[in-house]
């Protein structure tokens, strides 16, 4: 294999990062306060507004069902007043984000609805103001579940940003179909879904860790309790 087809390799794969990476980040500035806002917005919820709650419930399922590839193409007028084009690496960012919010956002919703019902009516009951529960109680216990999900919305966004490169948007996709499949390169095809196959493994072992690490009810009890 060439010198050449490595060096586009390299560039290919740092493009992936960077449009993973902001997507997922952009994503999650938009999905994560929308996630708490529907978990905790219906009625007799902390935040009651049953109404806009069902009308953001629509938004994201219309969004979150629609096949992305045919999301990348009804965005594209979106993209060109975004970013100024439709082709390219920073183009693909904003389909990716638009397909990744809503994913983050029904994972963080499903995390915080897992947690105990009964820690919100202690807090409640103890004077707590709704944004205290939030922050203080529904967050730090649902923490492990949100970052599997992030974890998970990761990996997608890798397999989007792949699907992406068809349509001009770069990464290690683009590299797969121009120098793989349309020159015949079955080797160059291989190495991208080898890379491919390491960047999900990666993603996926870092998340598990950091799942691991804040999950409350994995912890092991302090020495101090363990001697009382």
């Amino acid at each position: 294999m060439s010198i050449d087809v490595l060096l586009q390799l390299r560039d290919s794969l740092l493009e992936t990062l960077y449009m993973v990476a902001a997507a997922w980040l952009i994503g999650g500035a938009i999905g994560v306060p929308l996630g708490v806002f529907l978990a905790t917005s219906g009625k007799g919820e902390l935040f009651a507004a049953p109404r806009l709650n069902a009308l953001l419930n629509l938004v994201v399922n219309a969004t979150g069902s629609t096949p992305f590839i045919i999301l990348v193409v009804a965005l594209i007028p979106v993209t060109r007043f975004i970013v100024g084009t439709s082709i390219g690496t920073s183009a693909a960012i904003v389909p990716l984000t638009v397909a990744g919010a809503p994913f983050i956002a029904r994972t963080v919703e499903a995390a915080i609805r897992e947690v105990d019902h009964g820690l919100i009516e202690a807090s409640a009951a103890m004077g707590a103001t709704p944004g205290q529960i939030v922050r203080k109680v529904l967050l730090p216990e649902a923490l492990s579940g949100i970052t599997l999900g992030l974890t998970l919305i990761a990996v997608t966004l890798i397999a989007y940003s792949a699907m992406v490169g068809a349509v001009g948007g770069g990464g290690l996709g683009d590299l797969g179909i121009r120098y793989g499949y349309q020159r015949f390169r079955v080797d160059v095809m291989a190495l991208v879904i080898v890379v491919l196959i390491a960047l999900v493994q990666g993603v996926q072992m870092a998340g598990a860790s950091i799942a691991r690490r804040v999950n409350k009810r994995l912890r092991p009890p302090s020495s101090a309790a363990t001697h009382k």
